[in-house]
């Protein structure tokens, strides 16, 4: 009995209600989008702050079983002399969209939605770290929980400076995390720190102004410190005190409208305290903050010379992890999978399946007990014909990368690719997956993620050639249309996948939460997990496949021993002949595909009476056959599998919409065939 591994919850999921709202804020170019990106769900929000604000987005992320709202605000650089952009900013990391009464706002920005944040994630760049430091003193002042995501640490590191993470950590009294968000390492522990922190709600330590500037404040912090101010502006008193020792005209203004008193004790406080001081208070204020930021960086940092690190497992990251590269290294992998697939499955079919179904075609029965004999036989053949060539390989290949952490790096990269269908890279293993069966790559697919993942996948699934299709494709495909005839099938395949990914997104756009890739180190594969993985993706052939397969079989030998075949073919004449424009005769292959698509390729055979397919049917009609037979309602494995992880509602919307497909685009593929050959 495999032993049971329990985990034990910190406390209530931050889920609904509870979920926590996760600000994103930095200097512009720190990589606080690239962090958003590597996070953000298929269905992000776009919207503007009210009056003079920037863009921001938002999504909601799952972070394990807790999520988050993050949102990525516009950048800001400094709380020293705020711009009318970076005030709208300030005011709403302060407030959200509840500012209290003595902020001016207009009525546009009265109507905004944007609730307070319950985290800070600093984003710096650890390239640039003084300049970020600064604006860590200026946020620790806001007096909400923080974390800081120390991006680029490899390239600091590269160019021969040393961070020490802990020390920071410890000055600022809040969580560091080293990342590199283009390339999404350190992102999930970074998240995994957010939730924790919100969960905790720890804010940073105070980190108040070096001892002359705070005895020169005295005065100025004696005037504000009074209940009703602290209570109607809503605002940490440090926080406060910085902006109106700055000459900050936002409160200036505010305190000049519903505190004219205070204004003139406000003006003579800054005053004595500028007498006792060299420069302007501004100035000596800003320059104390800028000196404090100097001397924590030089604490915190240090230069070692050059790291050149480890340089073949960074080598293969600035490939497989590359914005642009990286799509390339991604189809590099594919088509190596494929090619090895390809060149093992010949050599496994010749002294498998082939033997096999050489030597089962030797009995010929007449009776009722042998022909559904005969069809078991060919059931089990069929089932190794699939299994033993293309399955196995294919599935063992894809574990060996996923091992390694070759496949988390392809899902990482192929992620922005995926949003655009409603999905995550994630489900780029389950997809190629399916080029060999759709039945253990649907059951990889709703494995994990959420609902509307788990539906939209499985159905984009169906519509990826398996081994049985792709064979007929190539046989038929090949011989009598040729390579650009076959690659115009597979290209309409990708396009099909693309638009119904795109409508089921939209369908379903209501519930699409983030997910964020983690980035695990390159290694050598356990062979106990891979055997593991393999056997636990492929088990579906067993119990689901094998039974339906044999029984699939048995079902259309009998009708072929009783003579229905007739009857299906006149039943099916709107579809073969009207729709179509194929032989009448071609009905029971269509039908019986749903049972058992690897024998299509014999059943067309037969139905026409002749091997020469290009003696019965014109090029079009083979092309328009093929389109049909791709989209085609899937296998009855594969329904089955849909239907015990979606249940019963998901699995025939799932078979409606490959019928409708396949009727769609193999109507309009003749159309515009029979149009192009009459001109």
């Amino acid at each position: 009995m495999r032993p049971t591994v329990t985990a034990p919850l910190r406390g209530p999921l931050l889920r609904g209600a509870r979920r926590p709202r996760v600000v994103l804020v930095g200097r512009f170019g720190a990589g606080k989008s690239t962090i958003f990106e590597a996070a953000s769900s298929p269905v992000v929000r776009h919207e503007h702050l009210a009056g003079l604000g920037g863009a921001y987005q938002e999504c909601i992320v799952d972070v394990g079983l807790d999520q988050i709202s993050l949102v990525d605000l516009p950048s800001i650089d400094s709380l020293h002399r705020l711009s009318p952009q970076d005030q709208v900013v300030l005011m709403y990391l302060l407030w959200g969209d509840q500012w209290p009464e003595v902020a001016p706002r207009d009525a546009a920005e009265a109507d905004s939605d944007f609730p307070a944040p319950d985290v800070l994630v600093q984003v710096v760049d650890a390239t640039a770290l003084e300049q970020d430091l600064e604006l860590a003193l200026e946020l620790s002042m806001l007096g909400r929980p923080m974390v800081i995501a120390l991006n680029r640490i490899d390239e600091a590191r590269r160019k021969g400076r040393y961070i020490n993470v802990q020390t920071l950590s410890a000055r600022l009294g809040v969580p560091v995390i080293p990342t590199n968000a283009a390339m999404g390492k350190g992102v999930a522990k970074l998240f995994e720190t957010i939730v924790a922190v919100a969960r905790e709600k720890s804010c940073p330590l105070p980190q108040p102004p070096t001892r002359h500037i705070a005895e020169s404040l005295q005065a100025l912090q004696a005037v504000i410190a009074t209940p009703e101010i602290e209570n109607i502006f809503r605002v940490p008193r440090a926080l406060l005190l910085s902006q109106l020792a700055e000459n900050d005209d936002y409160f200036l203004s505010a305190i000049g409208t519903h505190f004219p008193p205070l204004l003139d004790k406000i003006i003579t406080a800054r005053a004595a305290a500028e007498a006792m001081l060299p420069r302007p208070l501004p100035e000596e204020v800003h320059a104390d903050r800028h000196h404090r930021a100097a001397l924590l960086h030089e604490a915190v940092s240090s230069a070692r010379g050059t790291d050149l690190g480890d340089s073949w497992r960074h080598g293969l990251d600035k490939i497989f992890l590359h914005r642009r590269w990286g799509l390339v290294g991604s189809l590099l992998v594919f088509a190596t999978v494929l090619f090895i697939v390809l060149q093992i499955s010949a050599l496994i079919d010749a002294f498998t399946s082939a033997r096999l179904a050489e030597w089962v075609q030797q009995w010929q029965p007449d009776t009722t007990p042998g022909v559904i004999g005969r069809a078991v036989a060919d059931g089990l053949v069929g089932l190794v014909g699939i299994v033993a060539p293309y399955m196995l390989p294919l599935v063992l290949l894809l574990v060996l990368l996923e091992e390694s952490g070759v496949m988390h790096r392809v899902a990482f990269v192929v992620d922005r690719g995926f949003h655009r269908i409603g999905l995550h890279g994630g489900v780029a293993v389950p997809f190629l997956m399916g080029l060999g069966c759709n039945v253990p790559a649907i059951s990889a697919a709703t494995a994990t993620g959420s609902w509307r993942e788990r539906v939209v996948a499985a159905i984009l699934i169906t519509f990826v050639p398996c081994s049985a299709r792709s064979a007929i494709l190539l046989a038929i495909g090949g011989k009598y249309l040729g390579g650009i005839g076959v690659l115009a099938i597979f290209v309409l395949t990708l396009f099909a996948i693309a638009v119904l990914g795109k409508l089921l997104s939209w369908r379903l756009a209501d519930s699409a939460p983030g997910v964020v890739q983690s980035i695990p180190p390159y290694s050598l594969p356990r062979w106990s997990c891979v055997w593991r993985k393999t056997w636990s993706r492929t088990e579906d052939i067993v119990t689901i496949v094998t039974p339906l397969l044999v029984v699939g079989s048995v079902v259309l030998a009998l009708l072929s021993h009783f003579g229905a075949d007739r009857i299906i073919d006149i039943l099916l004449t709107p579809v073969t002949v009207w729709w179509l424009g194929l032989p009448e005769a071609l009905g029971v292959p269509i039908l019986f595909g749903v049972l058992r698509k690897e024998l299509s390729m014999l059943m067309i055979q037969q139905a026409l009476g002749t091997g020469d397919i290009a003696a019965v049917l014109d090029p079009v009609q083979i092309f328009t056959f093929l389109v049909f037979l791709t989209f085609y309602v899937p296998c009855l494995s594969t329904f089955a599998v849909t239907y015990r992880a979606l249940g019963r509602k998901e699995a025939w919307f799932s078979a409606a919409v490959s019928l409708t497909s396949a009727l769609v685009l193999s109507g309009l593929a003749r159309l515009v065939l029979e149009i192009a050959r009459r001109l």
